[in-house]
């Protein structure tokens, strides 16, 4: 990193990173009993298998501030790791697209196939994650990238190498002028394994540089968390670390250790310049059931989906316990919900998550 950006990087992260544990709270999600479908995430082409969700800050361009931004990981034939499409859904429902990534214009190792990685940011870009296939199976996954678009929904920019891998959930600290963004990698070593669970999964920080007017470029890449578990698997084309968190009072970012069963924790993430194993265990089993998506509550407890039974889980991760758990989809399967739940996300009015089972933004409120 040029000494430029390392002193950016330090007034940023010594003011992202101020704050102190806080005492139990009420559960945030306790006093939610129904879920309302927003609408359908299915754009005109029929991607489907919605995976990421992000909220538009502020409206520029294309964007709407409040709506949610969903990506598609699926083609119209349902074929994993194919999808190309990002859509806008408001919270009344109203739907529009926002973007379709044509694969043959854009670098990213492999082609597209948009995972949960998405994050849209105060300046109107936004960063979507690729983990490519071309058939749909584990077999044919290649490493993906990163793809920058402006707020109309153009591509702009790509990263790929530097540590990124199939890059699976990301979340985003952002400065304005300069963005960090973590996120969770899968494909170390997963394909060649065949199946067998390799203990190379990592998470990856990265710094962005975002100027108005500006290409985006990347700064600076370090994995801060290493060692663990993923496998291909032939319903779910990849199991490994998943949703990602990042608390900017205590400086902690959260991982979901979805082949773990557990919620890790790798304090001081802005800072580290080596990786964490397997970080610190916040929580594990109990109601967790193959953590995938990950979210921050307005009360800084933790949102957990699980993967294989529809529950959304509320954990407190100061003091280790799990404060409440909702049932958000028990269709699909088998066993019930399994399957339908991936990316979500705290709002003043519930919890947003994408329903793999149903194609649909849903609320839990």
């Amino acid at each position: 990193m040029k000494p430029s950006h390392r002193a950016g990087m330090t007034l940023f992260i010594v003011a992202m990173a101020a704050g102190t544990a806080r005492a139990a709270d009420p559960s945030f999600i306790g006093p939610f009993n129904t879920v309302t479908t927003i609408g359908t995430t299915v754009p005109a082409n029929g991607d489907v298998n919605p995976y990421g969700i992000a909220r538009v800050p502020r409206s520029t361009g294309s964007l709407v501030e409040g709506r949610y931004l969903v990506s598609n990981f699926n083609n119209g034939g349902n074929l994993q790791g194919t999808g190309t499409t990002i859509v806008q859904i408001a919270p009344n429902g109203a739907f529009s697209l926002f973007a379709t990534i044509n694969a043959s214009k854009v670098s990213c190792p492999g082609g597209i196939g948009l995972t949960t990685a998405l994050v849209a940011l105060k300046s109107g870009l936004v960063i979507v994650g690729s983990l490519p296939t071309t058939d749909g199976t584990s077999a044919t996954a290649e490493a993906g990238c990163l793809i920058v678009l402006d707020s109309k929904g153009k591509v702009i920019q790509t990263f790929s190498g530097h540590h990124i891998n199939g890059p699976w959930d990301m979340t985003a600290v952002d400065g304005g002028n300069l963005v960090v963004l973590f996120v969770t990698n899968v494909l170390n070593g997963t394909v060649a394994a065949n199946g067998k669970v390799v203990n190379k999964g990592t998470v990856v920080r990265l710094l962005i540089s975002d100027c108005d007017g500006q290409t985006p470029q990347l700064l600076d890449s370090t994995v801060v968390g290493s060692g663990f578990p993923e496998r291909t698997d032939p319903s779910a084309l990849v199991i490994g670390p998943t949703g990602l968190a990042f608390d900017s009072a205590s400086g902690i970012l959260y991982v979901a250790d979805s082949l773990g069963n557990r919620i890790a924790a790798i304090p001081a993430a802005l800072y580290l310049s080596y990786p964490v194993n397997l970080g610190i265990t916040v929580s594990k089993g109990g109601k967790l059931n193959d953590p995938l998506g990950l979210a921050l509550a307005p009360n800084r407890d933790l949102l957990v989906a699980n993967g294989d039974d529809g529950y959304i889980v509320e954990v407190n991760p100061f003091t280790y316990k799990q404060v409440a758990a909702k049932l958000a989809d028990n269709t699909g399967g088998p066993p019930p919900g399994a399957g339908a739940l991936f990316g979500l996300i705290a709002a003043e009015d519930g919890v947003y998550f994408v329903d793999d089972a149903s194609n649909t933004l849903d609320l839990l409120h």
